[in-house]
This record gives C-alpha cells, structure tokens and sequence, in this order.
C-alpha cells in the first residue's frame, strides 16, 4: 500500500502547490486575447474589461488582437497558451458552436482545449443599409433585392461569422440573395457600409446606433425577440415579416485547458463583482444594449453544449 500512500501525497501536494499559486496569482501581467480586429465589439469588451481587472488586482491587464480565420487564429493561440491564468481568451459564440461545424479540421478542440470561466454578454444585432439604398423597411429591402438580384452586397466579419450566419438566415427565409464581402472585423465593414462599398451588415445594436443617430446608415429592424426598451421606434426582423427570426450573439472569458480552479474562482469572482457594478452597468452595458450572463463557470460550460447542438 505504499504506493498507494505516495499517491495520495503526491496528490496532496499538488493540490496544495496549485492552491499556493493561485493565491499568490497574478503576480505579473496577464493578456487577454481578442479574436477580433481593434475598434468593435469583442475588442471594446476586451479593453473595459482589461481596465477593470487592472485596478482590481494592481498587475497589468494587456488587450492582445489576433484576428483572422474567423476567430482560430486567437483559439489556437490560447488553446497552447501555458494553463497559468496568464493568457485569457474572449470567444464568440462561432468560435466554440460554429467552427466545428463549418470546418473540416480545427487547430484546437472546443471543448477539451479551453477551460470555461464565465460567460460575459449578449448581444443583439441590427440590420442597417447605406442611406442611399432606397429601403426603409425590411419589406422594402426584401422586394429591391428580388428586383435587383446579385446586385447588393452585405460585410460580414468573416465566413462563419455571426454576421455571416445571421445574413445566411435571413436570406433563406426572405428567399433573396446577396453578395457576400468578408472582412476581418466588424468596424473594417461597418466603414464601408458608411462609405456605400458596400451596402449593408448585420452588426451590434451598441455599434450600429451611434452612426444611426448622425445618419450615416439606417437601421431596418433589429434581431431581438421583441423591440428593444432603449429603440422602442425600431421594429424586429420578425414583426418585419420573417416571423421567429433573431439575431444574437453571446461573449464568454475562457482560458487554457488545466486551469487551476483557484485561479477560474478568482477570474470568475472578480468578473460577477465588476458586471454587478450599477455604475459599471449604466457606464457601459446600457450604451452597448448588452445583456450581461456572467456566471458560474459550470453555466458557461452547459450553455457551450446547449448552443453546440442548436449551431450543429
């Protein structure tokens, strides 16, 4: 039984050394990757959040971009990253409940390569058109493309994106066709939709409605389930005659597999106490029409399998 024994100690110890540096954690600073180019959702995210958890824990708090591939780039990166809290990831939804079921080989695993730590947002998306395209409703937008088919192009943030997929949706339940242009980021195709190379997007409502208000796009109707308490004069997609359309997207924080619980509960900790700040909350979830789901880790995780077989 002795080498049952050393087992246990073994055990014991490496519970303990992992506990030690948890509470000695951060002790330098930590980068969290964003998949996405500067200036757009995930990116604004990354940087309030990076600022939040700088004065929370007296060590830097750096925002890494590594966008392309829709989002692999950035999962692979963290998926080899050392599992020591240092480097953090925030995903899409596309990058743990699309990709695999839109390309054939992943760099990473999903599933067994990260470990989930809290969800973060949800987000609803807008549908807006260049203000030279003569639609003011999704009706009207639907009847030009039917007229005009192959003759309109939307941005996307690139294949697969939640852009992309939102758009593909539309299209096959309007039955039209648009041309797709793939960019590496939301903000590169939300400024050629202001300057008319493009003529629409699905993008967030936190983005889209600044450029609405000084009237450089439209917005048509936004993916909630219902009309948004901030827009009350805006109209769904599904009362705009796609009945059951919506257009969401969520945000989680994960790390590296091999995570330390101990190092996941402080993350986890912090991360709830910041989104439970009404001044936090009014300063900045509020602007950006967000909806924060930050929580236990083991919701982000089951929330992972949910969205997995509904994407699949």
């Amino acid at each position: 039984m002795d080498w049952m024994r050393s087992l246990v100690l073994s055990a014991a110890l490496c519970l303990a050394a992992a506990s030690a540096a948890a509470q000695g954690w951060p002790a330098r600073p930590i980068t969290i990757v964003v998949p996405a180019a500067p200036g757009g959702v995930t990116d604004a995210l990354g940087r309030v959040l990076a600022q939040r958890l700088t004065e929370a824990w007296g060590q830097q708090v750096i925002v890494e971009n590594k966008p392309g591939a829709n989002n692999q780039l950035a999962a692979e990166y963290v998926a080899k990253s050392a599992p020591d809290g240092y480097t953090l990831l925030i995903g899409p939804e596309v990058t743990f409940v699309v990709n695999p079921s839109i390309y054939a080989r992943l760099a990473y695993d999903p599933v067994k390569d990260f470990t989930p730590i809290t969800g973060l947002v949800t987000i609803n998306h807008a549908l807006i058109v260049n203000p030279a395209v003569p639609a003011a409703s999704v009706k009207e937008l639907i009847d030009l493309a039917k007229g005009r088919p192959g003759e309109l192009n939307y941005g996307t943030f690139g294949i697969g994106s939640s852009g992309h997929l939102n758009m593909e949706m539309l299209q096959g339940l309007a039955g039209v066709r648009f041309v797709p242009v793939h960019y590496k980021g939301a903000t590169p195709a939300l400024t050629d939709v202001i300057a008319g190379h493009i003529q629409l997007m699905f993008i967030s409502v936190g983005s889209a409605v600044p450029q609405w208000r000084d009237h450089k796009v439209r917005i048509l109707a936004v993916g909630a389930a219902k009309r948004l308490a901030g827009l009350p004069e805006i109209p769904t997609v599904a009362e705009s005659g796609l009945p059951g359309y919506e257009a969401v997207s969520w945000f989680g924080l994960f790390g590296p597999a091999g995570l330390s619980p101990d190092v996941v509960a402080k993350i986890n900790t912090e991360i709830r106490r910041i989104f439970a700040d009404p001044a936090f909350r009014a300063a900045f979830l509020a602007p950006q029409f967000f909806e924060s789901i930050a929580g236990p880790p083991e919701d982000l995780a089951a929330y992972l399998k949910s969205e997995a077989a509904k994407w699949g």
